[in-house]
């Protein structure tokens, strides 16, 4: 053996995804990407499903929707619990685990003959979300190098965005039969990713810690205030994305009209999740997200004055624009606010990444209150811009805040270069 391939058999003998200077490992992200499409399928299909759902089940639409609701609300409760309880385990058995949990439950909601049952579905699908989404992301940040971080987050959560894309219209399609074969369609994807990652995702277990340092970051209030900033986004996302089909539909009539604009918003949420992803990899993670967060700010407030100056003939063309813009950032905003979370506490990346999906699960759940609550109280549905806006323009004040944190050991995270350039 020459001198010059000496050094090889190290190299080989270490994890696929090690390498400074491996290639991106696509053929073992993918499965990972086609488990985050089973959830983001997952996390929309309902919604349109609700009224067949509540007959079938004979309850009320109301009691149909707590079917989301438990389901978020389990996702934020139990999230950071169970994050803290697995980082320990090698990684790849924690996603399959979750993800195995998540097709159960899914099958059991699918199947259920009772509203019971169903709830009970759902509950055991948010268990195992919650563990699955922070796993994936916890496993990209410590196995890809961190000059391709950025496009591996983003390879790996377009699948959400795919979902995005593709979940209304098939959730739609799919449920004019009935409502259980788009259920029973998340289960068969999320089963063929569960046979993808244990054929194809290599092994990975963390620096071994104890509970207590693992959970130690997370007392640190500057990390705190950065999950704030994920309800945030959340939040003032879905304050008119729950009601977007009241905004819309006056303006664009039609139920293929409208699913075809969900595809669109869809397709924008994936624009740009691969562009910040990219961007990640180039320039500073704060510094992304600043101006995604700046876009946001004035897409809302832009749309907000349209609305309310502008007649039905001339809006047509400028609420498609607001709508897609908004695609675009709230699909973008991901991969540099969980690049920099994760920044701040390499050391329990799967912890922080649990209390992140938290935050989302919270802002979701939040944001359709907010905008409920301004319909309640007489606001025209074309307002609701204008609280969106309420809501981003802290949200884009507290991450200048958290940018601009003096940092302290007590968050185990070295001072990173990114977060002095905000």
């Amino acid at each position: 053996m020459s001198p010059r391939s000496r050094p090889s058999a190290p190299r080989a003998a270490a994890p696929a995804l090690s390498g400074e200077h491996a290639p991106l490992p696509y053929h073992a992200l993918i499965w990972l990407a086609v488990a985050t499409f089973s959830t983001g399928i997952d996390g929309y299909v309902l919604a349109g499903l609700l009224p067949d759902i509540a007959a079938d089940l004979a309850v009320s639409e109301a009691a149909a929707g707590q079917l989301v609701t438990v389901f978020a609300l389990t996702a934020a409760l139990a999230g950071p619990v169970l994050g803290a309880i697995t980082s320990g385990w090698e990684q790849r058995r924690t996603i399959m685990t979750a993800l195995a949990a998540f097709v159960l439950g899914n099958a059991v909601s699918a199947i259920a003959l009772t509203y019971g049952m169903a709830l009970s579905g759902r509950v055991i699908a948010a268990l195992g979300s919650c563990v699955l989404g922070a796993a994936v992301t916890g496993y990209v940040v410590h196995r890809v190098p961190e000059r391709f971080r950025g496009r591996a987050l983003s390879f790996v959560l377009g699948g959400w965005m795919t979902a995005t894309a593709l979940g209304v219209p098939v959730g739609l399609l799919l449920g004019q039969s009935s409502w259980r074969f788009p259920l029973l369609m998340v289960s068969v994807v999320g089963t063929a990713a569960l046979i993808g990652i244990g054929a194809k995702l290599p092994a990975l277990r963390y620096p071994p810690t104890r509970l207590r340092e693992r959970l130690q970051p997370l007392l640190h209030p500057r990390l705190v205030a950065g999950l704030g900033v994920s309800t945030g986004v959340l939040s003032a996302s879905y304050t008119c994305f729950t009601y977007a089909v009241l905004i819309l539909a006056p303006l664009h009539p039609g139920a293929g009209t409208i699913i075809l604009i969900m595809f669109g918003y869809g397709l924008a949420s994936m624009l740009g999740n691969a562009l910040s992803g990219r961007l990640v990899d180039r320039f500073s993670p704060v510094a992304v997200l600043t101006v995604i967060l700046g876009v946001l700010l004035a897409d809302a407030l832009l749309a907000g004055i349209a609305f309310a100056v502008l007649g039905a003939a001339a809006l047509v063309v400028p609420s498609l624009v607001w709508f897609f813009a908004a695609g675009v950032g709230n699909g973008g905003h991901a991969v540099p606010q969980q690049t920099r979370l994760a920044a701040m506490a390499p050391g329990s990346a799967s912890v922080v990444m649990a209390l992140n999906a938290s935050a989302v699960s919270l802002g979701v759940a939040l944001g359709g209150g907010a905008g409920g609550l301004g319909l309640t109280l007489g606001m025209q549905p074309v307002q609701l811009p204008f609280v969106a806006a309420a809501i981003l323009l802290p949200t884009l004040a507290l991450h200048l805040l958290v940018a601009r944190w003096p940092w302290s050991r007590a968050t185990g995270a070295r001072p990173a270069q990114e977060e002095a350039s905000a």
